[in-house]
This record gives structure tokens, sequence and C-alpha cells, in this order.
């Protein structure tokens, strides 16, 4: 029994695989970011909380400003 040279695979095919082995690498890049993160919790803290008071951070009132600017009930 021959083989033939020719390649029988779509590129449809090709793509899929492609995709499903960057997805798979995107997934094991995840697990092993939260494993860090549980070793090192600090770690994970010093990025949540990047300024003393730690108040900065949220935009409550620049929303609310921007609601009043538009007319509309925050």
């Amino acid at each position: 029994m021959a083989s033939n040279g020719k390649k029988k695979t779509t590129m449809a095919k090709l793509t899929r695989e492609t995709k499903l082995r960057e997805r798979r690498l995107d997934k094991q890049a995840k697990k092993d970011a939260r494993k860090r993160a549980a070793a090192d919790p600090s770690h994970v803290a010093a990025l949540v909380v990047d300024t003393p008071d730690g108040d900065e951070n949220l935009p409550t009132e620049s929303v609310e400003e921007e609601s009043r600017e538009r007319g509309s009930n925050p």
C-alpha cells in the first residue's frame, strides 16, 4: 500500500488545530498565574492597591458628574 505525498489536511482543520493549541497555551498560562498568585498573595495585594489610601482608583465621582452632564439619573 503506497502513500500519496499530497497533503490531505484542509486549511480549516489546520486553523482549528492552531486555535485549539493557542487556547490550551492561554489556559495553561492562566493556571500557572493562579498558582503563582496563591503561592505569593503579597504580590497580588500589591497589584490591587497601588495608592497609599486606595481611594484614588475609584471613578465614582467622575461617573456621577458625567451622568449629571448628560441629564440622566444614576
